[in-house]
């Protein structure tokens, strides 16, 4: 089974804020996923992110692959790949 770490969308039309899951890469966008391991939100400023470090570093130790954005979150909070 292929793992991703990636964004799962939530909020109102127009005004979105994302969760960071672990979900199966077959699995859709906002559908199933195994685990939250944190939040992104765009519409503040600046944008405003919060991530569980160990649970991130675990899921990235055991294969996980993080999508583009979710590499871009993980740079910045200091989890490096």
């Amino acid at each position: 089974m292929a793992v991703k770490i990636r964004l799962k969308r939530m909020g109102k039309k127009k005004h979105p804020f994302y969760r960071i899951v672990v979900a199966d890469a077959r699995s859709p966008r906002d559908g199933r996923f195994i685990e939250e391991i944190g939040t992104y939100d765009p519409n503040k400023h600046p944008s405003e992110f919060k991530v569980n470090e160990e649970a991130a570093k675990k899921w990235l130790t055991n294969g996980a692959k993080p999508t583009e954005t979710v590499s871009r979150i993980f740079k910045s909070v200091g989890i490096a790949k």
